[in-house]
Order: C-alpha cells, then sequence, then structure tokens
C-alpha cells in the first residue's frame, strides 16, 4: 500500500514539474513580448534623444531587433540560460547583479511583515470564527475590511507623519540613518544580519527601527486578508459533524478549536500565507516608493520610469519565477499532509 501511494505521489509531482517549466516557459514568452511591443524605444534610451540616424542604427543592430522575433527570442532565451539578462541602464551592470542586490531589502521587509500579519491575522480570523456574530466577530471583520481597502500608500505617508515626524518613535526613510549608511560591510545584503555578523548594535537597532513602520503597515495589509480567509476556513470546519461529536464527547471548548477544527485548516493557512508572502515580496512597491526603501519594488519603478525593458523583463521574471515556486509548494504540502491526496 505505501508503495502504492509512493508511486502515486512521485507521479503528481512529475506531473506538476512539467506543468512548472510549461509555465516557466510561456512566462519567459510572454515577458519577451510584451518587452518587445510596449510603447518604449530601448535604443532611444541608450542613444539619447539628440543621437543622429547612423548611431541609432549602429545600436539598433548591435542589440539584434533587425532579426525576427522568434531569432531574438532564440538569442534572449540562450542567454537567459546562462544566467544573462542583459545590462540595467540606469546603473550599467548586469541586471542579475542590480536584483541580487536590491532583493534582500525587499525580503527583509516582506518577511517582518508576514510574520506580523500571519501572527496577528490567524488568531484574530480563528477568534472571529469561534465568536461568531458577536461584537468580537464584527470588529475584527470590520478591522480586516479597513486594513485591505485602505491605500497603502495613504495609510504609509499617515505613518511617517505620526509615528516618525511628530511622536519620533521610528526611524524615517531609508534602511538607516545617513550617518551610519556603509558603516557595516554587506555581506548578505541583510542590514539586521550584516550588523549582528560586524557586531554593530547602534546599526541593528537603528536598521530596526527603520524597519518596524513599514513592515508593520504591510503586516497589517496582509493579516486582513489572512484573517478573513481564516475566518472561512474555521466557519466550513466548525459547521462539520466531527465537531459536534468532539462536543458531545465533552472536549473543552479549546481543544474542540484548536486541536481539532484547526488542525484541520493548516495546509489551506499555509497556502494563504505563502502567496501573501509572494504578494508582499512584488506588491511592496507603493510602501519602497513612500519610505524611500532600496529593495526591488523602487528598482522595477525606477527602471519603468526610464524605459529600461531588460531591467523590468528581468523583475517580471523574478516575481513569476516566485509565485509558481510557491504555488508549487503549495501542491507539495498537500501531498504531503493532506489525506484526500492520498488515493
Amino acid at each position: 500500500m505505501m508503495m502504492t501511494l509512493t508511486r502515486n505521489q512521485c507521479r503528481r509531482i512529475s506531473h506538476r514539474a512539467m506543468q512548472v517549466l510549461i509555465t516557466l516557459f510561456g512566462l519567459l514568452l510572454l515577458t519577451f513580448f510584451i518587452g518587445r511591443v510596449m510603447p518604449l524605444d530601448p535604443v532611444l534610451a541608450i542613444v539619447g534623444p539628440d543621437a543622429d540616424q547612423a548611431t541609432y542604427q549602429q545600436v539598433y543592430h548591435q542589440l539584434g531587433f533587425d532579426k525576427p522575433l522568434w531569432v531574438q527570442f532564440g538569442i534572449y532565451l540562450n542567454a537567459l540560460l546562462h544566467g544573462d539578462l542583459g545590462h540595467a541602464l540606469l546603473t550599467g551592470q548586469p541586471v542579475v547583479h542590480d536584483i541580487l542586490r536590491v532583493f534582500p531589502a525587499t525580503v527583509e521587509l516582506a518577511t517582518l511583515a508576514i510574520v506580523i500579519g500571519a501572527g496577528l491575522g490567524v488568531p484574530l480570523g480563528v477568534l472571529a470564527a469561534a465568536r461568531r456574530n458577536s461584537v468580537i466577530d464584527y470588529l475584527v471583520r470590520m478591522l480586516s475590511l479597513a486594513g485591505y481597502s485602505t491605500p497603502i500608500f495613504w495609510v504609509g505617508m499617515m505613518g511617517l507623519l505620526l509615528f516618525y515626524a511628530h511622536l519620533g518613535w521610528v526611524g524615517g526613510a531609508g534602511r538607516v540613518d545617513f550617518s551610519l549608511d556603509g558603516i557595516v560591510p554587506r555581506r548578505t545584503g541583510f542590514m539586521l544580519i550584516d550588523a549582528l555578523l560586524a557586531g554593530n548594535g547602534q546599526v541593528f537597532r537603528n536598521a530596526l527601527n527603520h524597519l518596524v513602520l513599514p513592515a508593520s503597515l504591510l503586516g497589517f495589509h496582509s493579516m486582513a486578508y489572512i484573517s478573513r480567509m481564516t475566518r472561512s476556513f474555521m466557519l466550513a470546519q466548525l459547521s462539520q459533524e466531527f465537531i459536534l461529536t468532539a462536543r458531545v464527547k465533552g472536549l473543552t471548548e479549546w481543544q474542540v478549536i484548536w486541536q481539532h477544527a484547526f488542525r484541520n485548516i493548516l495546509v489551506q493557512l499555509l497556502t494563504v500565507v505563502a502567496l501573501a508572502y509572494g504578494s508582499l515580496l512584488e506588491g511592496a512597491v507603493l510602501i519602497e516608493t513612500v519610505f524611500s526603501w532600496p529593495g526591488f519594488g523602487s528598482y522595477l519603478t525606477g527602471s519603468l520610469m526610464l524605459g529600461d525593458m531588460n531591467a523590468v523583463m528581468g523583475c517580471v521574471l523574478v516575481v513569476g519565477l516566485i509565485f509558481v515556486l510557491l504555488n508549487l509548494i503549495s501542491d507539495l504540502l498537500y501531498q504531503m499532509f493532506d489525506p484526500r491526496t492520498k488515493v
């Protein structure tokens, strides 16, 4: 029985891996052609508006734009397989190096945000479901609605005005104060970890002081989504017959909620939290703009403004890859922990 089960799981995993490869190829194809049809001229962005026609044609030929689209895509795919996403116009560096440079700042921000969002959203959702139609339930639903519908850029500006400018409780824009920028050597790209590795407590406290407000605001936004989904999952479980049976047997309400109902939604919650984390990694553009956070979102925004299609296409591929991998991990979790898939 175990052998058959293992074969079925391997077959599903292999099938899912093939779907991932096809999805990634489709993403590459779509990203390439969108980059070619967008009303932005990368040649003009390189040579400048004052260049003569001969210079323009020379760069146009060097970039391979005079070749058919399918030939251009083959060249692009071959370069991509060798880890080459081209060079960014803004920095003059390879796009891969730029993404590796800015991505840790966004990961640091999104990781603390998802910890806050899940740490608050899951218990609030469980509490709202357990006290359905009570005052607590209505308060949690109002809080989640406010967090989900309030524009994040407005919340960010109000947070800066209140907690930084007026109260002085947190740091302002950037990852650290200007006077401390560059003191700690870059090893991992994560400011908190680099400060700890360098043994610099001042930079660590200052970086944490700058991180807490934008991460809390992003966490509040994700908390709204996670709490709503948790409440919905818990309500579905609490209406099942096995919950009534558990209560008839004399189990406490705590045991019924956490040991029976909550355990049945863990895999679903992991999927929700994983996708929320992916959304934070690619959707922190507005918060990074408001807080001048030198992360992935700011880099993508600057590249779009400049018309740097190499950088934009590289960022789009990274975002797509993140979501494809998160969906794959979620499917694997279902295969491992959900008994209904083991048939």
